[in-house]
């Protein structure tokens, strides 16, 4: 919960045009958020703080990670981008942006054991991927700066991509009007 305390913040996120008005109403009406005070907000922030120092000592210790975003229903995690959010929150816990990219490849594979067919890219391994137009080693934000989409043999350019989007957009415009 990225934005807990600072509403505003989460006001003037530009991903909230691809959110339902239900699930917007959800998160603002969140009770956990509709009545925190400011000491509660403090002592949360305190707490996630410990989650990332928690996080970052596992992985130090070799516990195997694995990224898995909540859904709609914890408060604001953005479908689609929760991934993103996650990834950047392993690096602020200490993960390089290599072990943070693991989390949601290799490591889920590994545990899986799907070694073999999937987890990197090698040939004759299935070929889902994300192409990006910048070094997510560099920053992970760059996991965000999407070129394209390789799933099961096609190919989603990113104007293909920017039509979902806007299609997501849409259907969360239309639920705004009933």
């Amino acid at each position: 919960m990225p934005y807990m305390g600072d509403e505003q913040v989460l006001a003037n996120d530009p991903r909230l045009k691809y959110i339902p008005l239900s699930t917007r109403n959800k998160w603002k009406n969140n009770v956990r958020v509709a009545t925190a005070t400011g000491e509660m907000r403090a002592d949360f922030r305190k707490f996630c703080e410990k989650n990332l120092a928690i996080v970052g000592a596992m992985s130090r210790a070799g516990v195997g990670l694995l990224a898995g975003t909540d859904t709609t229903s914890a408060p604001y995690c953005f479908p689609g981008f929760g991934l993103h959010d996650e990834l950047a929150l392993f690096v602020q816990a200490g993960l390089s942006p290599m072990q943070a990219l693991q989390t949601a490849t290799y490591n889920p594979a590994k545990c899986l054991g799907k070694l073999d067919s999937m987890g990197t890219v090698e040939q004759d391994k299935i070929a889902d991927l994300v192409l990006l137009d910048a070094d997510p080693l560099q920053d992970i934000r760059n996991t965000q700066k999407i070129a394209a989409v390789v799933v099961s043999g096609g190919i989603f350019d990113k104007p293909a991509l920017q039509k979902m989007l806007a299609q997501v957009e849409a259907v969360a415009e239309k639920s705004k009007k009933k």
